[in-house]
């Protein structure tokens, strides 16, 4: 019969002690089993238990469940101008495109920013055919894994995979950071709106301000900001206060009070809380 999951209650000792002991066994773990173990875990904070969570996980989800919709893509036309590209590029700040013929389910490769912003300011850009400049698509079935794809990516150094439908039709799109996000987070970089502050007056509702807070906004940085003393010697961020005062991670819209404040979360997924609306009680 398997060894079960140690325990962690007690003192701390017999448990590294047993973790030491299973590590040597050989024997394996049911997934159900290390998801236990993950959970009770008293030695690992949220943020820890969300990622090996997540690496668990990957290998159940589809692609189908994490891809950029059909509707949702960036494309460009084959028979789009050299300036209408690049204005493209900047608004999105994409670094890759499918690039299209006559709809988006002829999908003819992918352009690399990179491989056109060369061209920039050149002669050469009044003759350049973008067609010269794709590169491979890959095609994906909805259904694929996303621990295979992940291995897949690394394998062939895509970035990109087109993702079709079961009669061939383009359904999305998929990319190598968005496989990332679903076992660390949230990636963000300098074109994400959330990046200008962790902290940032939001409006008014219901007839007082309203702050938009990122849940990593770090709780010494939240108690400078507002001029208050929240707790913060076991949890280093205002993320991991409100999944502490819950006992679980909150949906999306759920609303909890504590510390003088109501914090609401605006954007979370089955794993982390990403971003909150906060506002003083009692103003």
């Amino acid at each position: 019969m398997n060894e079960k999951p140690p325990s962690t209650t007690g003192s701390g000792s017999p448990g590294l002690v047993a973790r030491i002991r299973r590590a040597f066994s050989g024997e394996p773990w049911s997934r159900d089993e290390i998801q236990t173990f993950i959970e009770s875990e008293v030695e690992l904070d949220a943020e820890e238990k969300s990622m090996l969570t997540g690496v668990l996980e990957v290998s159940e989800t589809q692609v189908r469940d994490v891809m950029v919709p059909r509707s949702q893509m960036v494309v460009i036309d084959i028979e789009d101008e050299f300036d209408e590209i690049l204005a493209m590029i900047v608004e999105s700040g994409h670094s890759r495109f499918p690039v299209i013929g006559e709809d988006r389910d002829e999908v003819l490769g992918i352009l690399l920013a990179k491989d056109l912003l060369r061209y920039f300011g050149s002669d050469a850009a009044r003759e350049l055919t973008i067609r010269k400049l794709l590169r491979p698509a890959s095609v994906i079935p909805e259904s694929k894994r996303l621990n295979a794809l992940l291995k897949e990516f690394r394998a062939s150094h895509n970035h990109m995979a087109i993702v079709v439908d079961e009669y061939g039709g383009v359904a999305g799109l998929l990319t190598i950071e968005d496989v990332l996000e679903e076992i660390v987070g949230e990636i963000e970089d300098e074109h994400d709106d959330e990046e200008a502050a962790f902290i940032r007056p939001d409006g008014d509702r219901n007839g007082k301000p309203s702050f938009a807070v990122r849940a990593l906004t770090r709780v010494e940085d939240f108690n400078d900001y507002f001029e208050v003393e929240l707790e913060d010697e076991e949890y280093d961020t205002i993320g991991g206060l409100v999944m502490h005062e819950l006992g679980r991670l909150p949906r999306r819209g759920e609303k909890v009070n504590f510390g003088g404040f109501e914090f609401a979360v605006v954007k979370a997924d089955k794993r982390r809380i990403d971003a909150l609306q906060v506002q003083r009680l009692g103003d």
